[in-house]
């Protein structure tokens, strides 16, 4: 056995229940069966490729580990928690299927280089998963860009109308959040893809295994240079939870903003009811609680980060116990970032749009007074002192309640002279919109360009 946790024939007795409750981790750790199979079986295959164990010895370690696996999924055998984790409940229930060949299959390897191995096979699928998830998420918003590619809203700045954009251009821009998500995902778990196994408790070992032969029968591209860092590393949990604290935080953005949009302030949009719920006394209520628990569950995965970073700052090496408190937050963060994701699929598909309110809005609050200030910029005018007239002009149309285009060409000269009649085509908020005409705008030329570049991405 080896030394993690090990209790072996050194020790005179067990652990005390409240000591053995504290150590065990088989509640959370049993999500690691597949993995801990798939990297027991490579070690085995390895260790007779190399001669150190029989073929015949392999070939029942990988035929038991097979059944062991399967029991364990039907249930017909339950974990046990004085094992204290996955592993230990994997090799000793192997052992009661095949005595002496179950015994062989720790050589050259300790339950340390194993749980690093097996937690960056889990982190490294975990990261697949999510982004199947994140790229489901980003095609849902593309698809309802450009459905809605000739809808205008009004931008915000301090949660203060600003300027028409169009409402493809502000979906697009979380899009573009996710896209940078999925790829902190990636890299990630490009650099849990590192084998670990064969490092041993701490100082590697002296069978002669072949490390390189493991890690390639995983799917690994490299293999771990220090044995000391590889068992004590979780440099790679860090980072996948950093990339999902990220992520939830710009799903949370999403969740406030469709939750403002919702508001009967707003009234710019409706959700599907089955994203909704009611008021056990207001009867009328209709409140969008799912995009709020969105919002609330950042806390969580950032508290996950800070968990991680806070049990790893102080540890000496090698390997310490401590090390089993960074598997909770890792599976909290995945649980709770996936489920995120999952219900935004259905919630974006199931926004209804109120395609009339959102152009409304865009004529409330002088949203074209940059309009002004840029005609008159274009006409030679310092951009200060088109900046400063354009202001005049809006304290003189809220002052009479007119809108800017309601004004008389008369009154805008009062305030400029550089005003001419065609400044009057420059307050069209279609137009206005469409001049923005530079990458990254949100006129339609560039808007359909830019779904054109996501979706060519997700077909990648």
């Amino acid at each position: 056995m080896s030394e993690k946790g090990a209790r072996s024939s050194r020790f005179s007795g067990a652990l005390v229940p409240e000591a053995a409750a504290l150590n065990a981790s088989i509640d959370f750790d049993k999500r690691l069966l597949d993995v801990d199979v798939a990297g027991s079986c490579a070690h085995a295959q390895m260790l007779a490729a190399q001669g150190i164990i029989s073929d015949a010895d392999a070939d029942a370690i990988v035929s038991g580990l097979a059944e062991v696996k399967a029991e364990f999924e039907r249930g017909e055998h339950t974990y046990d928690p004085s094992l204290e984790d996955i592993h230990m409940n994997v090799e000793a229930r192997l052992t009661e299927k095949i005595g002496d060949p179950g015994r062989r299959l720790h050589t050259g390897r300790s339950r340390n280089d194993q749980v690093a191995t097996d937690l960056r096979l889990y982190a490294r699928s975990a990261a697949a998963d999510i982004i199947k998830l994140i790229d489901a998420v980003r095609g849902e918003l593309v698809e309802l860009a450009a459905t809605h590619i000739d809808v205008i809203m009004p931008g915000y700045t301090h949660l203060q109308r600003a300027q028409p954009v169009r409402l493809s251009h502000h979906l697009m821009a979380y899009e573009t959040m996710l896209r940078r998500d999925r790829g902190r995902v990636y890299d990630a778990a490009e650099r849990a893809s590192e084998c670990p196994l064969g490092s041993g408790a701490l100082a590697a070992t002296t069978f002669p295994i072949d490390r390189h032969a493991v890690a390639n029968t995983l799917g690994f591209a490299r293999i771990t240079q220090n044995s000391m860092d590889a068992v004590s590393d979780r440099d790679f949990v860090v980072e996948l939870i950093a990339a999902l604290a990220l992520c939830q935080v710009h799903l949370s953005r999403l969740g406030e903003e469709i939750w403002l949009w919702l508001s009967q302030e707003f009234r710019f949009a409706k959700l599907d009811e089955g994203y909704c719920s009611g008021s056990s006394i207001m009867p009328q209520k209709v409140n969008p609680d799912i995009a709020e628990l969105i919002r609330a569950k950042t806390g969580r995965v950032v508290g996950d980060w800070v968990a991680m970073m806070t049990v790893l700052k102080g540890l000496p090496l090698a390997y310490n116990k401590d090390l089993q408190e960074t598997q909770e937050p890792l599976y909290d963060a995945v649980d709770t970032v996936s489920g995120s994701l999952r219900v935004c699929i259905g919630m974006i598909a199931g926004i209804d749009f109120d395609v009339v309110r959102l152009r409304e809005a865009v004529g409330e609050g002088y949203l074209l007074a940059t309009e002004l200030a840029d005609y008159l910029a274009a006409k030679g005018v310092p951009f200060r002192a088109a900046h400063d007239a354009a202001g005049a002009v809006v304290r003189a149309a809220i002052d009479s309640h007119h809108s800017l285009a309601a004004l008389e060409l008369a009154e805008l000269k009062r305030h400029h002279s550089a005003f001419e009649a065609d400044v009057f085509e420059w307050l069209d908020p279609d137009a206005a919109i469409n001049r923005r005409d530079i990458v990254g705008g949100p006129a339609r030329s560039q808007v359909l360009v830019q779904i054109a570049d996501a979706k060519a991405d997700l077909k990648q």
